[in-house]
């Protein structure tokens, strides 16, 4: 293998480390991608970043959150989450717990839920914390029932047992676990929050000491499409390497005094929990928890604590942001203080439409004067999440940037993509008692098959980032043996069908052309079509304004040309929203290509027949 560095040219911010990438070629034509900029010396565990900042700044609030916009924000500082914490372990440690008996917890967030979390892998007890879709949202229960058999937890903790009453009734002789009540009433559980204490100091710092980089901290699962999801190994290194790594890249987390951020993502994904929940610990930051979160009825508390809480760095997804951008358009003084004091906005997960990112600039723009940067990352559950950052200003919306120091990227020839393969120590050992899917998600070199691809934004410069181009195991061959890219063509297609489109599932796997199956923005349908809150879906639906909209939609992406991979020549606008049970939808709002494939197959085939009623055709 030959190494080369390629220069850097233009693209460095005050904010940012300048990206700079030594690349490999293999004589099989894979391509290695590394930052020549070596990975500073990790913690050797979470718990150290709070035992730091508790000394560091004991009385600087670390958490806080809030029911309603009228209630009052209730803090937790360092010193008494670093009580709290201790305390909480010691009593895990009492009952039983540890490597093998972990804690499961399927509530929101909350600060009795960050608490608990910090505790249990304070003293080497592994936490998974539970998508509240599997509890709050699921109509059979199935998932969570394999989850918790699979973990066979030492405890459960719930925010409220009257809440979570039939998820607990679901799981009722799969476990032999002690139920803790987040609630004022636990009468129902085993334990209520305020008995969680332990006075056994000895025992909780003997344990703490012996807590290394190996130590398994998390479980985290994937939304599987098909069966149970998988629970994925999050060991101390790959957390504590993971946030140096940041650190390297954003040099500005070194030197601020008052880290915020305002967060909704849940902590049941790695995003909300690994990224930016650790950000803010590791840096002695503050996390105001978000209750509000982006869909209808949620989003104005969302706003809410906006207007109360400007954060340093603001984090969303799509849905977010396409919310954020209607509100800040009205509220002018939300906007200026959005504009001027936030920092950097970061998108995660799915691309950001580009229709969202120049609404975005020019907000900026015409509000202070200059932009504000935006920027991404690129991970899995499986990379703790951090593999690629955007830590420069990208021209346009999409860039997930340059491997991180310690992370080594693989880029494998796939058809005419690149598959990217993960290795580092941010990557997992591998799957919660499952050898056998372990085995299978590494390569013979170590690198983690994560199944996405990747695209060069320059080809003769490394250093200006890739672009994420979709999963392999997603795109597909019309019958005209022309590959068609699902990932680039979805983020396309919502947003030439903005604001109808809340997302896009693409058809014509061994068809002749591409279909769209869409999820409709149902607000936005309901304005377009004039209807009332009380006219029924299917009738907004059909409203002719509604389905010319979708229709000119599809003609200006057929018009861009490019080849009938590029654009759909029919949709259909579903009036079913996506199902957890079936895993087509995470809580985060991401859809499962593949299982809403699987699962609507029936509609998909009237698609292409001349059947279904709803279908709307792109003019010639």
């Amino acid at each position: 293998m030959v190494a080369l560095t390629q220069p850097h040219e233009g693209l460095i911010d005050d904010l940012f480390a300048e990206p700079s990438i030594i690349v490999s070629k293999a004589r099989d034509g894979s391509i290695v991608l590394k930052s020549d900029t070596p990975l500073d010396v990790a913690s050797r565990c979470v718990g150290e970043w709070l035992e730091t900042w508790a000394h560091r700044a004991p009385a600087r609030v670390f958490l806080a959150e809030r029911p309603a916009a009228d209630r009052p924000w209730r803090q937790l500082t360092y010193a008494d989450a670093r009580r709290r914490v201790r305390a909480v372990a010691g009593w895990l440690l009492e009952q039983g717990l540890g490597p093998d008996r972990p804690v499961a917890i399927l509530s929101e967030n909350s600060i009795d839920h960050g608490v608990l979390m910090l505790a249990a892998m304070h003293v080497g007890i592994p936490v998974a914390s539970i998508s509240t879709a599997y509890s709050l949202m699921s109509k059979d229960f199935e998932k969570l029932q394999s989850l918790i058999a699979l973990l066979d937890p030492g405890a459960i903790f719930v925010s409220d047992a009257r809440i979570y009453a039939a998820a607990l009734r679901a799981i009722e002789g799969t476990h032999r676990a002690i139920l803790i009540d987040g609630s004022f009433e636990s009468s129902s559980s085993d334990h209520g929050v305020a008995s969680l204490t332990s006075d056994n100091e000895n025992d909780v710092e003997r344990a703490f000491r012996a807590v290394g980089p190996d130590t398994v901290a998390k479980l985290l699962f994937t939304s599987g499409s098909t069966g149970a999801p998988k629970a994925v190994i999050n060991t101390q290194r790959m957390m504590t390497s993971n946030q140096a790594a940041k650190a390297q890249v954003w040099p500005f987390l070194n030197g601020i005094d008052g880290f915020v951020i305002l967060d909704w993502l849940p902590w049941s994904h790695t995003f909300g929990t690994n990224h930016n929940f650790n950000c803010v610990l590791r840096n002695g930051g503050t996390l105001y928890i978000d209750g509000g979160k982006p869909m209808p009825g949620a989003f104005e508390l969302s706003l809410a604590n906006l207007r109360d809480v400007i954060p340093t760095v603001y984090f969303n997804v799509p849905r977010g942001f396409e919310m954020l951008v209607a509100a800040l358009r009205e509220d002018t003084s939300l906007r200026h203080r959005f504009f001027s004091q936030t920092k950097l906005i970061f998108y995660a997960g799915a691309a950001l439409p580009q229709n969202l990112w120049e609404a975005l600039e020019t907000l900026s723009l015409a509000t202070i004067g200059r932009v504000v940067p935006m920027v991404s990352a690129w991970g899995s559950t499986e990379t703790a999440p951090l593999a690629l950052d955007c830590h420069f200003r990208a021209p346009r919306s999409g860039n997930v940037g340059v491997p991180v120091p310690g992370v080594e990227i693989k880029l494998v020839p796939s058809g005419d993509k690149l598959e990217v393969r993960v290795r580092g120590p941010n990557v997992t050992p591998g799957y919660w008692k499952s050898p056998e899917q372990t085995a299978r998600a590494f390569d013979d070199e170590g690198f983690y098959l994560i199944g996405d691809a990747m695209a060069f934004a320059d080809k003769d410069d490394p250093n200006k980032g890739l672009f994420f181009d979709g999963r392999v195991s997603e795109d597909f061959k019309l019958l005209t043996g022309t590959w068609v890219s699902v990932g680039r063509l979805r983020v396309e297609a919502i947003a030439a069908l903005a604001p109808l489109a809340q997302d896009v599932v693409v058809t014509g796997h061994d068809r002749d052309a591409v279909g769209f199956m869409i999820f409709p923005n149902v607000a936005a349908c309901r304005k377009v079509s004039g209807a009332s809150d009380q006219e029924p879906l299917t009738e907004v639906l059909h409203s002719p304004r509604v389905r010319e909209t979708i229709a000119r939609g599809l003609a200006q992406l057929k018009a861009r040309g490019g080849g009938s991979s590029t654009y759909a020549t029919r949709a259909v606008l579903l009036t079913e929203p996506p199902s957890v049970d079936g895993g087509e939808i995470t809580d985060k709002g991401y859809i499962n290509q593949r299982a809403v494939l699987a699962r609507r197959a029936e509609i998909v085939g009237r698609l292409y027949g001349d059947a279904y009623e709803q279908r709307v055709d792109c003019p010639s």
